[in-house]
């Protein structure tokens, strides 16, 4: 038997994002995995950040944002994906899950060696008192991951699925509650969102 005692866990526990299905108190059309969720918003996170710096004369982290986007739920490797409804259903409920959720990441970041394991704690721990441009690129990761759902509910409305109807309403507006606040997400929504809604032979 191979002798693992110096061996840290925390890239192949992160690999395990894969197994995690997402949605899944819905009936989906194609399953989705929290590694594609993840890749998606690190993508989308980025993508803001461009256009809050060149758009808006911003000087924000846009490769920050992108790794944050990567992990933004890698406790759920731990924790499973709790759906909205329960997740958000009081107060306490939500409090608790957060406690739950930090937990999670601290027992992954346990499974680094030290001398990196401050890296990777900065990016799950989110800190409201910390500096005005890493709160802000936060609150752009927390808006792409509201697109990435959104662009899930596209997707199931374009395959015929109507269990997914309901759930697009109610997260088209919140972001676009959140484009009052974040104008980059008001650009992404206007000129990247409705390509979603093309086929294939359309965006090519």
């Amino acid at each position: 038997m191979e002798d693992h005692s110096n061996s840290y866990g925390f890239f192949a526990a992160i690999s395990r994002m894969r197994y995690i299905e997402r949605w899944a108190l819905m009936r989906n059309s194609r399953p989705e995995n929290l590694c594609e969720h993840a890749m998606e918003v690190a993508m989308i996170a980025h993508a803001l950040c461009i256009i809050g710096n060149r758009r808006f004369g911003k000087s924000l982290n846009a490769d920050r944002a992108a790794v944050i986007g990567l992990y933004h739920d890698a406790s759920e490797i731990i924790t499973g994906d709790m759906p909205t409804p329960v997740k958000y259903y009081s107060e306490d409920i939500k409090s608790a899950y957060k406690q739950v959720e930090r937990i999670a990441e601290i027992k992954l970041t346990g499974k680094l060696p030290s001398d990196m394991k401050d890296i990777y704690d900065g990016l799950f721990r989110y800190d409201d008192n910390g500096d005005d441009d890493e709160i802000y690129v936060r609150r752009l990761v927390k808006a792409a991951d509201k697109i990435s759902a959104l662009i899930k509910c596209i997707e199931e409305k374009k395959s015929g699925n109507t269990e997914f109807l309901t759930a697009y309403d109610s997260t088209k507006k919140i972001i676009d509650d959140m484009s009052d606040e974040l104008p980059e997400v008001k650009v992404f929504s206007e000129e990247f969102l409705p390509a979603y809604e093309q086929t294939l032979d359309e965006l090519i």
